[in-house]
């Protein structure tokens, strides 16, 4: 299945946002928006594309999106925040999609803590998630600069058990895919275990280990297309 991949600058939270969205030529019944999202550090949009890609193959539009400081958007990564992240990815869904489409969240590392911000933001809206390595963070730390103390906040040993986003994905009762790789020298494994039962209370939950990974899933991904189609196949609203 064919698909359009533009690129657009879309102007939210002070910034312009650089985004591709993927257009399948035929959607699926039922299509979901598909929303990927990068992690922290050197994480930008493109290295998620070909996923975008494969997602529009199945018949669902996708976006990927630089969050402000990265990759081909304006700002600075110091002035970024967890708050700040969450305003630009809904920002971006609600350009592209409409209210009444139903949305697949897709997060890396960082981006498992807006995956949960955004499905308290969209609700019932949100059909299925998709965490890949993903980390969550303390509430105390959540609107407070990247360059301005967050750093220091998130290092007190295991503030993450404090995070909003348990919460959240204990009350989630969606399709839930949880991503882990063989090896992850940043995510302790507390936090991934966390997740999963919080995952496990009322979501239709699969976790998928990936052998040979290691924390950068979206650059090992980009180069690993059967994985990113069982990833797909995982998720049964998204692969018919």
């Amino acid at each position: 299945m064919s698909a359009v991949i533009r690129r657009a600058v879309h102007a939210a939270d002070g910034e312009h946002l650089s985004l591709c969205t993927v257009t399948p030529k035929d959607e699926s019944a039922g299509a979901c928006g598909v929303v990927i999202m990068h992690g922290a550090g050197t994480g930008d949009k493109e290295r998620n594309l070909p996923f975008a890609e494969d997602f529009a193959a199945y018949g669902h539009p996708a976006v990927v999106l630089d969050f402000s400081g990265h990759g081909e958007s304006t700002g600075a990564l110091p002035d970024l925040s967890l708050r700040r992240r969450r305003d630009q990815a809904a920002a971006v869904i609600d350009e592209v999609f409409d209210d009444e489409r139903p949305l697949v969240l897709v997060g890396f590392s960082m981006s498992g803590q807006t995956v949960a911000d955004l499905v308290d933001l969209y609700g019932g809206r949100v059909a299925a998630i998709v965490l890949c390595a993903p980390g969550i963070y303390a509430k105390d730390a959540w609107d407070v600069p990247f360059g301005a103390g967050f750093t220091e906040l998130i290092r007190r040993p295991e503030s993450w058990r404090d995070s909003q986003a348990l919460d959240t994905y204990a009350r989630f009762d969606g399709r839930a895919l949880l991503v882990v790789p063989e090896q992850d020298t940043v995510i302790p494994d507390g936090t991934t275990e966390l997740i999963r039962a919080a995952l496990s209370t009322r979501a239709d939950l699969s976790v998928l280990r990936l052998a040979g990974a290691g924390h950068q899933l979206g650059a090992w991904l980009a180069g690993k297309p059967q994985d990113r189609r069982d990833i797909i196949r995982a998720l049964p609203r998204t692969s018919g």
